[in-house]
């Protein structure tokens, strides 16, 4: 496929959030090699799972050691699954770098691992229950690590939902509070807004849920309903006006203990916090040895 561009763009813009994060660590220098390791020693690193999961973070972690100047000869994809003890990635360079580098590096690859890891749990098991609901992630993701969670959640099969307030157009409890009602809220986003923006409501009752449908509703969220009033509310739908043109969405109080139950009533999609600001990291360290110098030949 022809290169349009745009990954360049995304390449520099990374490398500038990935200059940060190394800032952050590197502030004012580190003292503490630059008084034990001489700058011509060169070693080579492995970082290794302590558990096991799902990588995420290959592209990351290429554009942090280029930052360096270090380089990675060895890198599981992202997607791969991996056990315990499994050889993640291979660093050659400067003994000094890549111990500067080390910390950022893992912070980042195991937080995207263990998010990419929950979530493809998740997904496998709904797969596995012979079930075709979505499991998306939320805007519940940390400052200035949203895009990556974000990545990470795809990556482990989830779908990302909005990526930003400007993503779509989604109408909340609070929007309708203040507005007034459901349909006058609907009425006046339809009215502001580009027939190519597709139109989400959050609701919390039965009854919420039919009038959010048949004022023009494009997605509606069913917020912290139980799964069985959930299943009452898609049956009640489908004898008032079917569900062709509607899509259903469960959301509040759904983790990976009571995701099967959630995607056992028949909604479409079923969007979970938990996996972007609950997933625990995946453990990994950094295994080194020291590079041996090439003594040079006496007749060169």
């Amino acid at each position: 496929m022809k290169d349009n561009g745009f990954s360049n763009i995304n390449n520099e813009a990374d490398l500038d959030i990935l200059k940060r994060f190394l800032f952050e660590d590197l502030f004012c220098d580190d003292p503490t090699s630059n008084s034990v390791i001489s700058n011509n020693v060169s070693i080579t690193a492995t970082i290794i799972a302590k558990e096991a999961g799902v990588f995420a973070g290959a592209q990351e972690a290429n554009l942090l050691a280029k930052i360096m100047g270090v380089n990675i000869t060895k890198c599981i994809r992202d997607g791969e699954q991996f056990s315990k003890d499994a050889k993640l990635l291979e660093l050659k360079g400067s003994a000094k770098s890549i111990l500067a580098l080390e910390r950022t590096l893992i912070n980042l690859i195991s937080h995207m691992s263990g998010i990419a890891t929950v979530t493809k749990n998740i997904v496998s098991r709904i797969h596995s229950a012979g079930l075709s609901t979505k499991i998306a992630a939320t805007r519940k993701t940390l400052p200035g690590l949203r895009k990556f969670e974000k990545k990470a959640v795809i990556v482990g099969g989830g779908d990302p939902h909005r990526n930003n307030l400007s993503s779509m157009i989604l109408i909340k409890d609070s929007h309708i509070q203040i507005v007034g009602n459901i349909k006058e809220a609907l009425s006046r986003a339809k009215a502001n807004s580009s027939f190519t923006q597709k139109i989400e409501i959050e609701v919390n009752t039965e009854h919420q849920a039919i009038e959010a449908a048949e004022s023009g509703a494009d997605i509606i969220m069913l917020d912290n309903m139980e799964p069985r009033d959930i299943k009452k509310t898609i049956d009640k739908l489908v004898k008032r006006m079917g569900r062709e043109k509607i899509i259903i969405e469960a959301s509040g109080g759904i983790n990976s203990d009571n995701a099967i139950k959630y995607a056992s009533t028949g909604v479409d999609v079923i969007s979970l916090g938990s996996i972007t600001n609950s997933a625990a990291p995946i453990d990994m360290s950094l295994e080194l040895k020291k590079n041996k110098k090439v003594k040079k030949s006496k007749h060169n």
